[in-house]
């Protein structure tokens, strides 16, 4: 809950999950403040699964807010989640390009932290299953892998991941659908339905 004006400005979920800033962020400034702190984090952790190096990654991320700041806030506002991710992307190929290697996405990495209130022994299990889990995420093509780490981790729609990748949206749904599908194949029982809780 925020005061705003003299106003309560109560945020829901939808402020947070539409990729749209809230409506009390007004100036350029605000916006700037409000996208670095919602979306900074997942970019760090989605710009790392392609360069591999934290601090890397942490560059890559701040030459997107660099461009962000350049940008006109009126034309990015709406579709900002996907304008940052789209950026970050292309900014972290360019990295890759510039040292001409391929560096396969580490997901693992991208892990969010866990409430403290979680047991050691229920981090271990869980850090366990990601292990695994990582194992057979590498077999997907990379564009299946992107898409995967899109749509789970990061949480963008279908729409939102095509115009991140550059990919059609029935692209994007056969890339998914396929992938899982190879993962259902291939992953233990055990660790599917543990994946689906």
């Amino acid at each position: 809950m925020i005061k705003e004006n003299g106003n309560l400005h109560v945020s829901t979920e939808a402020d947070m999950t539409n990729g749209s800033p809230p409506d009390m962020v007004q100036t350029q400034e605000q916006f700037i403040e409000w996208a670095l702190k919602e979306y900074e984090r997942p970019l760090i952790g989605y710009a790392q699964g392609f360069v591999h190096d934290w601090e890397r990654a942490r560059d890559v991320v701040q030459d997107t807010f660099i461009r962000l700041c350049q940008q006109d806030v009126a034309k990015v506002r709406d579709g900002v989640k996907t304008w940052l991710f789209t950026v970050c992307r292309n900014r972290a190929l360019d990295v890759l390009r510039k040292d001409s290697r391929l560096v396969e996405m580490d997901e693992k990495k991208l892990e969010k932290i866990p409430a403290s209130t979680v047991s050691a022994s229920s981090l271990l299990e869980k850090e366990e299953m990601h292990q695994r889990l990582e194992i057979y995420l590498q077999r997907l093509t990379p564009n299946q892998r992107e898409v995967v780490v899109l749509k789970f981790q990061q949480g963008l729609s279908y729409e939102e991941i095509s115009r991140v990748t550059g990919l059609s949206n029935g692209n994007v749904g056969f890339l998914l659908h396929n992938a899982l599908k190879r993962l259902r194949e291939w992953m233990p029982r055990d660790l599917a339905e543990s994946n689906e809780e």
